[in-house]
């Protein structure tokens, strides 16, 4: 890894560029929905903060679930201060789904549609988010917004209902991954984001350091960029232009990153980003031998960008301490000698 101090000895050298990108009040960013939102809807439909004894509604859209770690998830769910709740059928299985196409889109919409459910938390990811966005049924989502939290294969849902319903949604833990064990959740960003926080910061302790310095403000955006590279060609794209653009992934290899941001950047995907935070990258390398770091790698491609860049904030597929990004709000992301990502508004409604 790159430390600071390198970082501003490559800065000197010309290997990392330093800049200040002051960003204009953003329009909108014209996002596109199963049925494509007008462009001319410039703010973001916030659900309604979560509280202390609220229901929190668990759904699978992805792989399929064990029972005991679905139970510890709901535990760690109770010592949140929260009510978990869910379908009995959330255990089923269809080769490595949890159940059919049907049973998972219907368990998403009922909890949508529940009068007593605060938030939708999901189980896991996996795979198999991506049948789901054409089998929904709008009508049964956008009316009733809601806060909706997962990461990895749940990207697919967390940007497309961004997109669609032009709801705020949230990069963050989940049921038996992050709450299902001690500290797998990161409970201040959590409870800022979920629970209403005006204006709030990310900073020391994110795990986030320098690649690019600079700062810039613009949209919360992203995911595991597996999934956001394989959104493209599809209808529900993603939409990237004005963002800060958050990028994370685990298990894949350096080579393997590097492809697909180069996929993004080919696609014009980076062309009209604001800035970029890279996540963890957990286990995102070639061998324990290898010669060159992922730091380096990403640079190549980003660098040339004209936008702040930071690398190893702590969301999505993570070591400890899963936090929370609230995707489709503003944000000011400030890269110097540390980084600071600064949450310009409520992401719900008190």
């Amino acid at each position: 890894m790159i430390d600071v101090n390198e970082l501003s000895s490559r800065a000197k050298r010309g290997g990392i560029r330093s800049l200040r990108q002051d960003a204009d009040p953003l329009a909108s960013l014209g996002m596109t929905n199963i049925e494509m939102v007008s462009p001319s809807q410039n703010s973001r439909i916030k659900p309604r903060a979560l509280r202390p004894g609220d229901k929190v509604g668990i759904v699978a859209p992805a792989s399929n679930v064990k029972r005991e770690l679905l139970e510890a998830g709901c535990d760690g769910l109770r010592r949140a201060g929260y009510e978990p709740f869910y379908f009995e059928s959330i255990l089923d299985r269809d080769l490595y789904f949890a159940g059919s196409v049907e049973r998972r889109v219907r368990e998403l919409e009922d909890m949508f549609a529940r009068d007593d459910i605060r938030a939708v938390v999901c189980a896991r990811g996996g795979y198999g988010s991506n049948y789901l966005p054409l089998a929904l049924d709008p009508m049964k989502i956008a009316p009733h917004p809601k806060i909706l939290v997962g990461y990895s294969d749940i990207t697919t849902l967390v940007c497309c209902i961004a997109d669609s319903a032009n709801f705020v949604t949230f990069h963050g833990p989940m049921v038996t991954k992050d709450f299902a064990i001690a500290d797998g959740v990161e409970m201040e960003s959590w409870q800022n984001a979920v629970g209403g926080g005006e204006e709030w910061e990310i900073g020391k302790g994110s795990g986030a350091k320098p690649l690019v310095t600079g700062e810039a403000e613009g949209i919360l955006y992203g995911g595991c960029l597996s999934m956001l590279v394989a959104s493209l060609g599809t209808q529900h794209e993603i939409r990237t232009a004005g963002t800060i653009l958050f990028i994370e992934d685990v298990a894949a290899k350096p080579f393997q990153i590097d492809r697909m941001l180069m996929q993004l950047k080919l696609a014009g995907k980076l062309k009209d980003v604001r800035g970029i935070i890279f996540g963890e990258m957990m286990d995102c390398r070639q061998s324990s031998d290898q010669d060159y770091t992922l730091e380096e790698v990403v640079l190549r491609i980003v660098e040339d960008l004209r936008t702040p860049v930071a690398f190893g904030l702590r969301s999505g597929h993570v070591s400890r301490a899963n936090i929370t990004l609230p995707i489709g709000v503003r944000a000011r992301l400030i890269v110097d000698d540390s980084v600071k990502l600064r949450i310009l508004e409520a992401a719900t409604v008190k």
